[in-house]
């Protein structure tokens, strides 16, 4: 159970990790660093989140 856990949050991490840098990315290109990196981060954990297994 312990390790399940783990194993989801370590998966999480990496989504969350390349979803701010293409965030930080595209808010640089845009020129709102603002709205790059908070749609980043909501992509990051959605994907993260629905995830097939």
């Amino acid at each position: 159970m312990e390790q399940d856990r783990k194993k989801k949050d370590k998966n999480t991490d990496d989504y969350l990790a390349v979803g701010i840098s293409l965030g930080v990315a595209f808010g640089l290109i845009w020129d709102n660093l603002a709205l790059g990196l908070g749609l980043g981060v909501a992509f990051g954990l959605l994907a993260g989140r629905f995830k097939k297994k």
